[in-house]
Parts: structure tokens; sequence; C-alpha cells
């Protein structure tokens, strides 16, 4: 039943990611992102933070939309940017934040703030790590992240100067094409989230969640706790403020680290991960963003309230 619940709740935000990736590959033209994104590489990475307002779709859904926007032509470090970005800055996600803390019209009954001061915290300190994770990217060949089968495509594009030899098709021909490539993705990407869903489905029903509220006491124990729990879990981005709210017993900045840690890595994604990245890849992500957000989460927050007003 577990299993069935995750991955029932997980699927239909996988077909719709496959759906978008699939309609990027027959309609978006070859380079287009590039063009219209600024020329500048570091300006660029800084705007495709926010590209999830464009393609708001949450965790389960990007990486298919990713893995095709990349062999479109869009820079590894805006992909990877954008990848971790997404699954927070996102209307669909702002909204439920706002209302898991009850921060619509100031009325925030947790934190004590005249302003949304988690959806704040979270959009901000999510933004952050995203583009400094990206930021480290801007040197890096594609075939240095990317599976051999994911990056050969991207390498022969650049070769040919970006343009398709393909010939060019009408609409129902692209509309095909568009369904046959989101049947190929959903299968790949369907295949490595039904892995992931299976590990936290055994989590969530044979190890006694309760113990994890014992570490709360402490600090530097809570935020990485409740970081673990966040991986463990799975959670969709779209959810997972209701289930933080209401953990009474965590501070607010370890509610923050979960909050942005969950989104970006977890056990599903990770195996989600694995069907477009290099394993060493995967492993150095999933580090580094549970080291930066678990000490920037913590001073995230102290300045955060320092700057924002209280009731």
């Amino acid at each position: 039943m577990a299993f069935l619940s995750i991955w029932l709740e997980g699927a239909p935000f996988i077909l719709v990611g496959t759906m978008i990736s699939g309609f990027i590959d027959a309609f978006l033209p070859a380079r287009m992102l590039e063009r219209v994104l600024p020329k500048n590489k570091v300006m660029a990475t800084l705007v495709s933070g926010f590209l999830g307002i464009v393609f708001p779709v949450c965790e389960c859904a990007v990486v298919p939309v990713v893995r095709r926007l990349v062999q479109k032509g869009l820079p590894i470090s805006c992909a990877i940017t954008y990848l971790l970005a997404a699954p927070i800055i996102n209307p669909v996600v702002i909204i439920s934040t706002l209302t898991a803390f009850g921060e619509f019209g100031g009325a925030n009954s947790i934190a004590g703030f005249s302003w949304p001061a988690m959806t704040i915290a979270r959009l901000s300190l999510g933004y952050t790590i995203a583009v400094i994770v990206g930021l480290a990217m801007l040197r890096r060949k594609p075939s240095d992240i990317l599976r051999a089968s994911v990056a050969d495509g991207i390498e022969q594009r650049a070769e040919d100067g970006g343009h398709d030899h393909e010939a060019p098709l009408g609409f129902d021909g692209k509309i095909t094409r568009a369904m046959r490539t989101s049947m190929r993705d959903f299968l790949d990407t369907g295949m490595y989230f039904t892995i992931g869903v299976i590990i936290t489905a055994w989590f969530g029903t044979q190890v006694d969640q309760t113990k994890f509220a014992q570490l709360a006491g402490n600090e530097w124990v809570a935020t990485p706790t409740l970081m673990g729990l966040a991986y463990a879990l799975a959670l969709c981005s779209t959810s997972d403020a209701f289930i933080a709210a209401p953990m009474a017993a965590f501070s607010l900045k370890a509610k923050l680290a979960f909050l942005v840690f969950g989104p970006m890595f977890d056990v599903k994604l990770t195996f989600m991960y694995l069907s477009v990245f290099r394993r060493k890849f995967v492993l150095v992500l999933g580090v580094s963003l549970f080291v930066l957000i678990g000490l920037l989460s913590g001073p995230w927050w102290n300045m955060l309230a320092a700057l924002l007003p209280l009731k």
C-alpha cells in the first residue's frame, strides 16, 4: 500500500514531465534557449534559476525535462541550476508552502512574522544553492557529468553547428515524434523512479519514525536528521511543506533544510539522476548539497529573521 500510494502520487508528474520533454524535442528549435538566455554564462545561470516559472514542474517531472533541454542546447550550468531550482521556485510549491505555514496575508501563526518568512526563506535559499552549484558547472563539459548515451547526442549536435539534418516534419509528424519520445522517456525514467519508491516505501513502513523526533533537541543533530528524513521519505515538493509544518519538535531552521534539500536530492531522485548523469557526479552532487544546505540553513534563517519584521 505504501509503494502504491507513493508511486501513484509521483507517476502522473513523471508522465507530465515526459510529455513536456517529448513536445520540447519535437517543437522546440535547436539552440533556441541559447538564443533566448543572456550571452554571458554567469547571467544565463542566474536567469535559469527562474525557469521553473516558465516550466513549472516538481522534482518527479524535472529530470526528463532537463534531459531534453540539454539535448536541445541548454548549457550544463543552466540545466543544473534549473534542475535544482524548479522543484522549489514554481507557483504550485509557493502556494503550498504559504498554505502549510499559514503565511497567506501575513497571518503567520507558526513563525510569528508579518511576512511569509518560511516561503521567502525556502525560495531564496533554494535559488542560492541552485545557482552556486550551477556556477560550479561553468567549466565542465557535458561528457564530464552526463551518461555517454546522453552526452553523445549533444556532442554530435555541437559538431553539426546545432542543426538537425532530419527532413522537416509536419504538425502530425511532430506530434508522433513527441509521443514516441515521451514513451521512451517515461519508461526510462519510470524504471529508476520505481526503484526509488520501493526503497522509500520500505523505509516508511519498516523504520520507526518516532526515533527521529528524539534527536530534535540538539540543533547540530536536528538539521541533518531532518535532511536525512527528507532524503528517505522522498516527498513531492508540492506537498512536503504540509509534512514539515506540524513538526513542532524541530526548529524552523531544521524545517528550512528539510524543505530545500528534499526537492533537490532524495532517494527517488538519486535513481532518476542516474538515468542522465554519471554515478560519480550524482554522488558528489548529493554530498555537496547536503553540506551546503546543512551549513547555510541556520545562518540563512537568522539573517532573514533579522530582516523580516515580527507581528
